[in-house]
Formats: structure tokens, C-alpha cells, sequence
């Protein structure tokens, strides 16, 4: 008998042991957990987004502004996933049934973290689901912060756009404070600054009720909204270029040579940001990226192409420098040079006859140029080019850049393991050959030649600091500057320059024609096909006696520089003196 009671006090003792160890473990181990649930049943959190800032150009012109957009959302937890509620839900949303439950299930781990159904909807929509909320628990409207590009495709490649966090980005402690559903800068600017334009999301704590209405606010906390940025760039200058490149594959760099801030970055054909604001669709997507003229690529930084004729700058100043030739040297040019057997000709078949450097530059005569280059060789030919910062980027982050190439002997035995021949200085002399360049380090070079060898950092941000800043300068004799400006103010103003056909009655500027060959004469034939035309190039300034604007015009597939850059670079400076002198 003893034994048998010993045996149930043991019996009760371990199943009350038992019922203690389980409460232990409820209110100890788990309670932090059950407590949450517990929480989250009559609490919720909602993220209020921080508006972006306000993105400007330099005469503070908005170029973007934040709109309101509301999405769908559910608490997964506390939706039936029945396939009645299904159904009805998704007629409600114009979703099908499959497709919510499908979102549910791959929603995240945490069963009270709000899951997109359907974003962007209208204010009809949002009427509609605010009036059937009680009969779906746990469905919200979320009011997210939008963006509208209020120019459009004008100016994209340097404004940019939104899109959702990528995989990389959310593992990104930068992003850490940011909703995995949040759209940050993808693209341009919008992206570099993104950290800054972004601001500090808020939050609300809401007490609500079993279908989720709230009641009331626990505790808040203000988003703060991102910080303005005032750009360089002139929107109207912006826009009156891009209009007059058209669709043509082509790009524009203008800046303040005496200060480095970008007035102007264009690249065509562009696209529209405001297809990125809130996803873009396949279709969308598919159009751009099958599109064969690439508006993704900025061919601004992102394009290398010969220079053509507007080379012939670095071989004239490398020349003067090194004392090969001088204002009166002079050559016999008869339509070409003879190497060997074969014949570099000059654009002009029937020659120019005796030529000097300024009517050499003013006429773009390349037999000149030819000569030119057999005395200096390609090594000093490329010295200058580097020099002036040909072959690299400018560093302005926008997107991966592209170098270009200044060839030397050392650079082909490198990357050809070849030897270098005289012919092929002939052609680096004139910009052809191996040298390409991008348009931005054209408009580069062009700038710190009118203002005396400076190289100012380019600026896309406008900066509060007065002193603009030098990071580099090219120290030539003080002549050589002024023989090459007033040879490259001839070629516009006098009678025989490549560009005088074009030469204003407004403002006087300054500039080169360049003229890039695509492929062989023999091959182009008498009427190549736009693919086998040349590319189009001019570098310019003005006003000519004291420049502010400096920049380089490029058509790709263009013809002659004259007659398909030239005209281009004419109507920009005209538009940007007349707004210096007040005339708009």
C-alpha cells in the first residue's frame, strides 16, 4: 500500500514538475516571443516615408517633384487563406487568386510585415478597398512617396531615377534604415546622392482594433525629409540642345571654363525616368534595351570615338612646344603625302598649296598636320595628349566611364605586341588611327586651352564654396596658348574656316571642325549608308575674346563636322549668350 502511494506522489510530483518546466519555458524562453505576437495582434507599425528632396538646376528650377502614390497591402497573418476570401479578394483588387495566394507564401518570415498585393493603384481603387476592409482582416493602404521627372527624357542620363532596393543594396549597411518595398536612386544622380536626397523615414505606432482599423496613435516619430540639391546644369540650355540633336545617336558637354561647373550634359537618344518610378513594366523595359541606338548608354562618358580633325589641336601645340614648327612654318600641301606606297590624302583633293599653321588650323589642312607629325613622332604626340588628360575619365561618377586610348609605340607593343609604323603617326596626327576620345574630355580639353592650361574639377552639384577648384594645369609658354586660340577663332570668323559659313551675328566664338572616318573611302562609296558615314565633331568658345562657355558637339554617323556638329554648338552658344545678356 505504501508503495503504491510512493508511487503516485511521484507520479504527481513529476507531472507538476512537468507543468512548471512548460511555463518556464512559455515565460521564459518564449515569453519575449509570445509577447510580440501578442503585441502585434492589437499594435501595428507603419513606416511613413521621408518626401526625397528637391532636385534643381542652377537657376533653381525644379526638376522633379514627390507625388503621392498608395499601394495595396496585407497583414498575412490575419488574412484567411480560404479560397473564397481568396477569390473575393482578388475580384476586389483585379487580381487573380493564385497570384495572392503565391505572394502570401513568399512574403516574409515575419507574419506581421505588411506584403505588397498591388502598388501605384487610383483613388477609386483606394475608396473600394477602404470600404471592404472589414471584410478582409489585415488589408491596409499604404501611401508611399513617388517621383515625377517633370522634363521627362531631358536630362535623364544625369538626373537619373528611382527603383527598388537591389539584392546588393539591401545588404548594404547604407540601406540598413531603409523598407525593403522603398525606392532609392538607381541611376545618375538620384543615385549618388541618394543617401542625402533620401531623408529618415518616420514611424507610427497604432493601436487597432480585430480589422485592423486603427484607434489610436501609441507613439510617433516625424520622417525628415531629404535634402535639396541644386544642379550645374541649365535645364532650358539642356533642353533646347536635346531638341535640336533630335534622335540622332549623338552627345553635348558644355561648362564654365573658369570654373569646371557643367552646363550642359546631353546625351541622345534618351529615355524617360518617370518609366522607373514606381517598377518599370517588361514591355517598357524591353523597348529601351532592344532599342540599337542604346538610350541607356551615355555616350558622353560612356562612347569612344576618334577625334578626328579637333585632334589637331594637341599636334599643334605639341609642335610649337617642342620647337618643330613655328607661326610661318610652312608645307606644300598638293591633296596628300606619299609612305611608302601608299597615300595619306588630305580632305581637299586638289590641295591647299603653301599653308601655315594658323590657315593650317584654320583650314584643317592634314597634310600640314601630317608633316607635323612625322617630326614630332607618336611618344611626343601622346605626351601632349595626356598632357591635356586625354585617355582618362573625368571622374564623374554618373556611370562607368570609358578612358579612350592615346596611342605610343609602348601602348601597341603592349596590347598588340606589335611595332609601331610612320604611317600610323600620320594618322594619330589628325585624330585617326588607334586615338579615340569621349565627348566630356573634349569639352575638357577645349576649356582648359581658352583658359590658360587650368583644369577645374567638373562639377554636376552646385557648390557653395566661391573658389572654384583647380586640380590640375598645364604649363605651356603663354604664345602657344594664344596662337592656337586665335587659329581656332579663325576658323569660324575667317573666310576659307571650316566653320565660317557659321559664324553669328550675335556673339563671336571660337571652335574646331573635326571630321572622323568610319571606314575606308573604297568601302563607303559615293553614298555610304548612315553606318558608313563619318562621325561629326566640334569644339568651341565663346564669347571668342573672353570665353564662358566651352564645349564639344558629337553626331555619331554625322557626315562632316562643319555641317553636322558646328551648327549645333552655333545655336547653344547663341542661346547662352542671349540669356547671359538678359535677352529671355
Amino acid at each position: 500500500m505504501g508503495k503504491r502511494i510512493s508511487i503516485g506522489a511521484y507520479i504527481i510530483i513529476s507531472i507538476f514538475a512537468i507543468f512548471l518546466l512548460r511555463l518556464w519555458h512559455l515565460q521564459v524562453i518564449k515569453g519575449k516571443e509570445y509577447k510580440n505576437i501578442a503585441e502585434h495582434n492589437r499594435l501595428r507599425i507603419i513606416k511613413v516615408a521621408a518626401p526625397r528632396g528637391i532636385i534643381y538646376d542652377r537657376n533653381n528650377i525644379a526638376l522633379v517633384k514627390n507625388i503621392p502614390s498608395f499601394d495595396i497591402s496585407v497583414i498575412s497573418k490575419e488574412l484567411p487563406r480560404d479560397e473564397q476570401t481568396l477569390s473575393e479578394l482578388g475580384n476586389l483588387l483585379g487580381l487573380d487568386a493564385e497570384e495572392i495566394k503565391d505572394k502570401l507564401e513568399r512574403s516574409s518570415i515575419n507574419p506581421f510585415e505588411p506584403v505588397k498585393l498591388k502598388e501605384d493603384v487610383s483613388w477609386e481603387e483606394v475608396a473600394k478597398v477602404e470600404a471592404r476592409r472589414v471584410d478582409f482582416p489585415g488589408l491596409q493602404v499604404d501611401v508611399e512617396v513617388s517621383r515625377e521627372y517633370l522634363y521627362g527624357s531631358t536630362a535623364s542620363h544625369v538626373i537619373g531615377y528611382l527603383g527598388r532596393l537591389s539584392l546588393p543594396q539591401e545588404k548594404n549597411p547604407d540601406y540598413r534604415d531603409v523598407p525593403k518595398s522603398a525606392f532609392v536612386g538607381q541611376w545618375g544622380i538620384e543615385k549618388i546622392y541618394d543617401k542625402t536626397i533620401r531623408g529618415f523615414a518616420g514611424e507610427k505606432i497604432i493601436e487597432v482594433d480585430a480589422i485592423g482599423r486603427g484607434i489610436r496613435v501609441i507613439r510617433e516619430r516625424d520622417a525628415i525629409k531629404g535634402t535639396d540639391l541644386k544642379l550645374t546644369i541649365d535645364i532650358d540650355l539642356q533642353r533646347k540642345t536635346e531638341d535640336a540633336l533630335g534622335n540622332n545617336a549623338s552627345a553635348v558637354v558644355a561648362i564654365e571654363p573658369d570654373t569646371g561647373d557643367i552646363l550642359v550634359l546631353a546625351s541622345k537618344p534618351s529615355f524617360d525616368p518617370n518609366l522607373f518610378t514606381r517598377g518599370i513594366n517588361p514591355k517598357d523595359w524591353g523597348v529601351i534595351i532592344n532599342d540599337p541606338k542604346k538610350p541607356m548608354l551615355n555616350r558622353a562618358l560612356q562612347s569612344q570615338y576618334p577625334p578626328g580633325s579637333t585632334f589637331k589641336i594637341i599636334t599643334a601645340i605639341a609642335g610649337i612646344e617642342e620647337g618643330v614648327i613655328t607661326q610661318t612654318t610652312e608645307a606644300v600641301c598638293r591633296g596628300g603625302t606619299q609612305i611608302g606606297s601608299r597615300k595619306f590624302r588630305c580632305w581637299k583633293s586638289s590641295g591647299h598649296g603653301v599653308i601655315s599653321l594658323h590657315r593650317a588650323l584654320v583650314e584643317s589642312c592634314d597634310v600640314y598636320f601630317y608633316e607635323v607629325g612625322k617630326k614630332l613622332g607618336v611618344d611626343k604626340i601622346a605626351e601632349y595628349a595626356l598632357m591635356f588628360r586625354l585617355g582618362s575619365p573625368v571622374g564623374l561618377n554618373l556611370t562607368e566611364e570609358r578612358a579612350g586610348i592615346i596611342p605610343s609605340t609602348a601602348w601597341k607593343h603592349k596590347t598588340k605586341n606589335q611595332q609601331w609604323f610612320l604611317g600610323e603617326t600620320l594618322n594619330t596626327a589628325i585624330g585617326q588611327g588607334y586615338v579615340t576620345t569621349t565627348p566630356i574630355q573634349m569639352a575638357r580639353l577645349i576649356a582648359a586651352v581658352v583658359n590658360g592650361g587650368k583644369f577645374y574639377k567638373l562639377n554636376l552639384l552646385r557648390s557653395t564654396d566661391t573658389k572654384p577648384q583647380v586640380n590640375g594645369n598645364v604649363k605651356l609658354k603663354p604664345e602657344t596658348f594664344s596662337i592656337i586660340k586665335h587659329a581656332l577663332i579663325g576658323v569660324v570668323a575667317e573666310p576659307g574656316g571650316t566653320a565660317h559659313m557659321l559664324h553669328s551675328n550675335i556673339v563671336s566664338f571660337g571652335g574646331k571642325t573635326g571630321t572622323a572616318q568610319v571606314v575606308g573611302m573604297k568601302r563607303a562609296g559615293k553614298n555610304p549608308s548612315r553606318d558608313y558615314r563619318d562621325h561629326a565633331w566640334f569644339v568651341a568658345f565663346a564669347p571668342a575674346e573672353d570665353p564662358k562657355i566651352a564645349m564639344s558637339v558629337f553626331v555619331e554617323h554625322g557626315g562632316h563636322g562643319s555641317a553636322a556638329a558646328a551648327p549645333i554648338a552655333k545655336r547653344m552658344i547663341e542661346e547662352f549668350y542671349k540669356k547671359v545678356k538678359g535677352e529671355q
